[in-house]
């Protein structure tokens, strides 16, 4: 009896843990009002079937990064639904049409789809770089900006859920110029396994958007650069 209650504890204590592995950008391509795009998706993968995302912040441009480069489709009263990176917002909330309008939208978020029921929010490190708060188009340069879910018990962060897959939460939309090499940025999240009360664990790390090799082409530039000095 109590080995088995041991093994049981075990059993409980594995399900319930929580861990982040990396993140992740999906990249495709679209064209809009006659401009050829770059359209990045970040997610954050995990490796537990309940984890769930509760915030993101330290978002800070890394070693020159691009942080006016992004473009923004929106319907916040700035943009109006124009394809533009003069104006714009962050919020996932005012992506407007699913079809004209959000996939060539930039924004952030704490998992979920970018609609008007999405209910992330931007905490106030985007006030102190300036008035409009993230109703802007860039990334501000030195103030470590986050957002957070606003209504945690809905499970917008989790994976699995709406606008996520079975590993991964979705963390934002970047949409930039075809070929564009923006740059590294750094991201800190806090997470935890999606049970009531359990500890808020935290990860932070980098990621890419731009031109950068695939894993498939590092291995591949790897063999020749082998196979080179082989045949020295």
């Amino acid at each position: 009896m109590k080995l088995m209650a041991l093994a049981l504890a075990a059993a409980v204590s594995s399900a319930a843990s929580a861990t982040f592995v990396e993140y992740v950008t999906v990249k495709t391509s679209a064209t809009n009002s006659g401009v050829a795009l770059d359209v990045y998706v970040l997610y954050a993968r995990f490796n537990g079937a309940t984890d769930t995302v509760l915030n993101a912040f330290n978002f800070n441009a890394v070693g020159g990064a691009t942080t006016n480069g992004f473009y923004h489709k929106d319907n916040a009263t700035s943009n109006s639904g124009v394809l533009q990176k003069t104006f714009g917002t962050w919020n996932p909330a005012a992506t407007g049409s699913a079809a004209a309008n959000r996939p060539f939208d930039s924004y952030l978020t704490i998992g979920g789809l970018p609609s008007g029921t999405n209910t992330s929010s931007a905490d106030p490190s985007w006030n102190a770089a300036g008035s409009a708060g993230w109703n802007r188009p860039d990334v501000p340069s030195g103030y470590n900006v986050g957002w957070f879910n606003g209504s945690p018990p809905n499970f917008q962060g989790r994976v699995g859920g709406a606008g996520n897959t079975a590993t991964d939460v979705r963390l934002g939309q970047f949409v930039v110029d075809a070929g564009a090499n923006i740059g590294t940025f750094n991201l800190k999240i806090g997470y935890n396994d999606g049970v009531a009360g359990s500890a808020v664990q935290f990860a932070e790390t980098t990621f890419s958007l731009g031109a950068v090799p695939a894993p498939g082409a590092v291995a591949l530039l790897g063999l020749a650069g082998l196979a080179g000095r082989r045949r020295r």
